[in-house]
């Protein structure tokens, strides 16, 4: 089978699910809104079309450049942009600009399609991936569309054009992919996706690589790595900087929890250097109890994860994050904003604890109960560790993507084979 990829080549999520399929007999081709590093696909086809202002998005190399003192201006010019002082006027440039600025890439991205001939195209998540591939691919290639959390509850409704390029998506895509249930049942009641296609409810990122994230000991010299007292207790927040995250919230409930249980100390993934999150901490007088850390590799994460008690993801909108699993897979407790999509995998008081991600009192709080109730924390750990294998575990999940593949492709063969089917379709590109 041949299948194309159009994709966010760069984000960590994108690449473990392709990453599956170029390891098999699949061809793949790579069709990558954002810069990426070819290399790092093996074996693929990889065409690189930036849309929008993918090129201000971070990358490893410019984190650790402000991670160690070395970045230019310009790329602390970036870190404004993506989530300091500048971050809402970048969000709103790209909430306006990308849905229009896209249209120059249609005719490339198709023709880039036919050269390819592709048996299958995957769109991963609707803004702006599954958008321009809805108006550049011809009806006769099967569309798989995914969606990764946000798309609905956060992108679709900020302006009119996004909701209706939205709902133009769903329409033209073969099949659907969600990562929630919650996601699947919006395409299908709000979105204008036919029912009767295929869709499947998935992991975003794949699943969980559980020879990476496991329950067990952290690297015996991690704590002195991090300047971490010996019996501290441990939370770890990977969230980063999101437009969707309240993370004013999270550094406001520092001193609450610190108060009652001084000898807890929050690292921080993917904020270091980060002007905002520099702020907090000082403002907060909360310096000797934070750990602001860059980006790190997967594998360095799930240490951080075997070493904390609690993760905490305070998110107003999300479907399910990837981190909430590895982190529930690796024994660490879980602390999540009260969401829908969230519910489907946390039980309130049973394997985690919800609250509401708008008030730093509700967050300290639940931090607070999971702090104390050693006991609590023990009989998750136990659940979440057989959860995540029994629903996301990296092999289970790509062999059920496999199969919704070969579906959606036999699918569209056996429509291809009955002519007036075939001509009762309306191409998209005539709608």
């Amino acid at each position: 089978m041949k299948i194309c990829f159009v994709a966010d080549a760069h984000s960590p999520i994108a690449a473990n699910w392709i990453s599956y399929f170029q390891r098999r007999e699949y061809e793949i081709s790579i069709i990558s809104t954002y810069p990426c590093s070819p290399e790092n696909f093996a074996g693929a086809k990889v065409y690189q079309v930036p849309i929008g202002f993918s090129r201000l998005s971070q990358n490893e190399q410019a984190d650790q450049d402000t991670a160690t003192g070395l970045g230019s201006r310009v790329t602390t010019t970036l870190t404004g942009l993506r989530s300091g002082t500048l971050a809402g006027l970048s969000s709103a440039l790209k909430l306006w600009v990308s849905p229009l600025e896209l249209y120059r890439h249609v005719q490339k991205v198709r023709d880039l399609i036919q050269q390819i001939s592709p048996d299958l195209v995957h769109a991963m998540r609707i803004p702006f991936e599954g958008i321009l591939a809805a108006k550049a691919i011809p009806s006769g290639y099967p569309l798989v569309v995914s969606v990764w959390g946000n798309d609905f509850t956060l992108w679709a409704k900020r302006n009119p054009l996004l909701a209706r390029q939205t709902k133009q998506t769903l329409e033209r895509a073969n099949a659907l992919h969600c990562d929630c249930y919650r996601d699947q049942r919006l395409a299908r009641y709000d979105w204008g996706f036919d029912s009767k296609k295929p869709a499947t409810v998935l992991p975003g990122a794949g699943g969980i690589q559980t020879t990476i994230f496991y329950p067990g000991e952290a690297c015996p010299t991690l704590r002195e790595e991090l300047d971490l007292p010996d019996h501290a207790s441990v939370v770890v927040n990977p969230r980063g900087f999101r437009s969707y995250i309240p993370n004013d919230v999270f550094f406001k409930a520092i001193p609450l929890v610190t108060q009652k249980f001084p000898s807890t100390f929050f690292l921080c993934i993917g904020m270091r250097g980060n002007p905002t999150a520099e702020r907090w901490v000082r403002q907060l007088n909360i310096q000797d109890r934070v750990r602001l850390l860059p980006h790190v590799p997967r594998e360095q994460m799930a240490e951080l994860f075997r070493l904390a008690q609690i993760t905490v993801s305070p998110s107003l909108h999300d479907g399910t994050p990837n981190t909430l699993l590895e982190a529930m897979v690796c024994g660490c407790f879980p602390v999540a904003g009260d969401i829908e999509s969230v519910r489907e995998w946390i039980t309130d008081g049973v394997n985690g604890i919800m609250c509401d991600p708008t008030e730093p009192e509700s967050l300290a709080d639940a931090l607070l109960l999971a702090l104390r109730d050693e006991q609590l924390r023990a009989k998750a750990k136990e659940s979440n560790t057989q959860l995540i294998a029994d629903r996301a575990e990296y092999g289970k999940v790509m062999t059920q993507a496999q199969d919704f593949y070969q579906e959606v492709v036999d699918r569209k063969q056996e429509r291809a084979k009955n002519p007036i089917v075939a001509q009762q379709e309306p191409s998209y590109f005539q709608r």
